[in-house]
């Protein structure tokens, strides 16, 4: 019942990208941006384990919480295209509440969020190198710079 929960409430934060999105096409705003679909895009790989299951990996167990503890954090590492690596977590202060899938979910999110900041630097840098060093015109492709070649 709880994943259900989530469900909605993970498909309405989507739906305000996608909202956002769908409001800067319909007005018409077509100069280079990072969209939903390019973080989507540029992750290579997603991996998940809990606090306690990076201990048991570690062989650590007995210098640390008990796995009970740990076992309500969650953990998410994205891989991005370059070899790069965000993470994302989240913790459930009640055991009774804890749902891994929720868990997942949530520690996605917050990773994903990591990746906005990234995506906009190297898009930032490449506007800057296309305006101050690329002859390619406003709408054109340039290989130079990367700037229009795949649509941003």
């Amino acid at each position: 019942m709880a994943t259900k929960a989530f469900d909605q409430v993970t498909k309405v934060a989507q739906g305000g990208c996608d909202a956002i999105e769908q409001e800067i096409q319909a007005k018409g705003l077509t100069a280079p941006r990072i969209t939903p679909a390019d973080i989507e895009a540029n992750i290579y790989s997603e991996h998940y384990f809990t606090a306690a299951d990076g201990v048991a990996g570690a062989n650590e167990a007995s210098r640390i919480l008990p796995a009970g503890s740990l076992s309500l954090l969650t953990f998410c590492v994205l891989v991005l295209r370059n070899g790069f690596t965000v993470t994302g977590e989240s913790a459930c202060a009640s055991p009774e509440n804890f749902d891994a899938e929720i868990g997942r979910k949530i520690a996605r999110q917050n990773a994903v969020q990591k990746i906005w900041p990234l995506m906009g630097y190297e898009l930032r840098s490449r506007l800057h190198q296309r305006a101050t060093t690329c002859t390619c015109g406003p709408n054109e492709g340039c290989s130079r710079c990367g700037i229009g070649m795949s649509g941003k």
